[in-house]
């Protein structure tokens, strides 16, 4: 069973920045894909952007040419930079670990095998 722990989250103003990180105690990060979501309060939960196994990356509209997903070199950490942040980016963000893509919805939750616990992240002034 993959345990993944997320962190980095917290309060930002708006336009300010925040980076999450992803990690696999005891375990490396290279799966057919690794994924950021979100769920804000009434919401459903929404891909937020996608690192596939050959290093491919997919971002939802919403975060596009603001947010940025890589990952270490050793394979043990998977990173969301948050640039330029709003207020509707308040969520609570989760990694996702997919062993096997079902369809090319990358940011499909249902894809995706094992969840982190969650970190918060708001966005106000």
């Amino acid at each position: 069973q993959l345990r993944l722990v997320e962190s980095g989250g917290g309060l930002v103003q708006p336009g300010g920045s925040l980076r999450l990180s992803c990690a696999a105690p005891g375990a490396t990060l290279d799966y057919v894909a690794i994924s950021w979501f979100r769920q804000a309060p009434g919401k459903e939960r929404e891909g937020v952007s996608c690192l596939t196994g050959g290093s491919s990356t997919v971002y939802a509209d919403p975060v596009k040419g603001r947010f940025t997903i890589s990952r270490d070199n050793a394979k043990t950490t998977v990173y969301l930079q948050m640039n330029s942040l709003k207020p509707e980016d308040t969520a609570v963000y989760y990694c996702a670990v997919s062993e096997n893509l079902h369809s090319s919805d990358l940011l499909q939750p249902a894809e995706y095998d094992y969840w982190g616990q969650g970190t918060q992240v708001t966005v106000s002034s």
